[in-house]
């Protein structure tokens, strides 16, 4: 086997939550974790040998974390493979993604499980973290195999693409997750509420003459999980937050002392309703696209920490499922390849630090997941992105990674490009233009 090069990120500006660390910094790789981080030209003899990569200018940051995704294999490759989800990660900085169960089979089982960590092995890119089923078949009535699939390497419970609306079943769930110290990762969705909806209720549904789910579909079940919480004191995680009331009610638990963390994705927290207005059906998600007040109080609770993570939902879905009449259309957007550069927006438009966006990318997620990962702390696994943030460029779906075209943002100019993706030490994405390694 071929010696693993060193590798010196000389210059750039490392920010590292996890260690509290925005300054300028020389990062060295050795045997695939991180060796060092100095102030540059501080390492001197140390660095002698390693193939460099010169950093000033751009942000390095720790490889950041995607905790829910839909890759979509096995069963529904024509969508998604682990392969091109996984390329579509590491090109978007993204080193490691959890991937939801909604798989055919679903992965109920750790035979499933370790299919999915074989294809990724194989695949090279990113790491993949399965998240296991909450119940057999995603069907509601038994719970999955939790214990042989932890073992087999799931890292959270999650019935994704469907809430757990027995309730008793999700009370169990909870407890049983809690034996392993899983997070319960809850899509709130109460399915009589949202019965037949394609888009927030209110009046531009009434106006395009479009069936709404009202918000009251995720708040009454989010107030129910939490109320599990109270009495199981399970780690619920609530998946796609949309709504203002829901973050309220996350950020009253979290002051209660209750074990509750949420995500975000970029899109809801930069697309509102008004997005479908043309029936564009890139922008049909689940759950919807919401107000502008329901949009705020996203961004604001992202800011005040009452809302852990930014996830993407990356839902990769066919174009004769996306190219049809907008009712008919399949809910989901991919986001991988965005998700860092409309994140960074944020600082501009949200007043949102670097840090807190850093933070919910990376050691957030690694920490609801319980993952080694997150920070570029002296002995670390070496995951690490450099990003040009001054660097503009259009993204156009059809030229992504990803096997999937439906994203709401096709077109957009972006601000903020990933230079170079590395995944345990070793170079495994870098865009066109980026600069070249250089042995010292």
């Amino acid at each position: 086997m071929a010696t693993q090069p060193r590798l010196l990120l000389a210059g750039g500006r490392v920010v590292d939550p996890a260690s509290g660390i925005d300054a300028p910094r020389d990062v060295l790789i050795e045997g695939g974790r991180i060796a060092a981080v100095a102030a540059p030209g501080a390492l001197g003899e140390r660095a002698r040998g390693a193939q460099a990569i010169a950093a000033c200018g751009c942000l390095v940051l720790p490889g950041l974390i995607d905790m829910h995704a839909h890759l979509r294999e096995p069963g529904y490759e024509y969508r998604e493979t682990i392969a091109t989800g996984a390329a579509a990660a590491v090109a978007g900085g993204f080193t490691a993604v959890a991937c939801m169960a909604n798989t055919n089979p679903v992965n109920d089982s750790a035979a499933v499980t370790e299919y999915i960590l074989e294809r990724a092995r194989a695949a090279g890119r990113a790491q993949v973290f399965p998240i296991g089923a909450v119940s057999l078949g995603l069907e509601g009535k038994q719970l999955a195999e939790i214990g042989e699939m932890r073992q087999a390497g799931i890292v959270a419970i999650s019935d994704d693409g469907r809430p757990v609306t027995d309730a008793a079943l999700m009370r169990r769930a909870l407890e049983y997750a809690r034996m392993f110290d899983l997070p319960v990762v809850a899509h709130e969705e109460e399915p009589g509420l949202a019965a037949n909806g394609v888009m927030h209720e209110g009046a531009l549904s009434v106006r395009l003459g479009l069936r709404g789910i009202p918000s009251a579909a995720e708040e009454c079940m989010v107030a129910r999980d939490i109320a599990l919480v109270k009495l199981t004191r399970g780690r619920l995680h609530i998946a796609h937050v949309s709504t203002a009331a829901a973050v309220e009610m996350i950020r009253d638990a979290k002051d209660r002392g209750l074990p509750v963390t949420a995500e975000v994705t970029p899109h809801h927290l930069m697309l509102t309703e008004e997005a479908v207005a043309g029936y564009n059906t890139s922008a049909k998600v689940r759950p919807p696209l919401r107000s502008e007040r329901d949009r705020e109080a996203l961004r604001q609770g992202l800011k005040d920490g009452t809302i852990d993570a930014i996830a993407t939902d990356h839902a990769p879905h066919h174009p004769d499922e996306k190219e049809i009449e907008f009712e008919q259309a399949r809910d989901g957007a991919i986001g991988l390849e965005t998700a860092l550069p409309l994140a960074l927006r944020l600082c501009e438009t949200a007043d949102l630090s670097l840090m807190q966006v850093v933070r919910a990318l990376t050691c957030a997620p690694a920490r609801i997941l319980g993952l080694d990962r997150g920070t570029l702390a002296e002995g670390a696994v070496a995951d690490v992105c450099v990003v040009d943030p001054d660097r503009t460029w259009q993204y156009r779906a059809a030229e992504g990674a990803s096997k999937s075209r439906n994203s709401p943002f096709d077109g957009w100019e972006m601000k903020g490009r990933v230079l170079y993706t590395i995944v345990a030490g070793r170079v495994v994405w870098s865009a066109d233009g980026a600069r070249a390694v250089q042995e010292l």
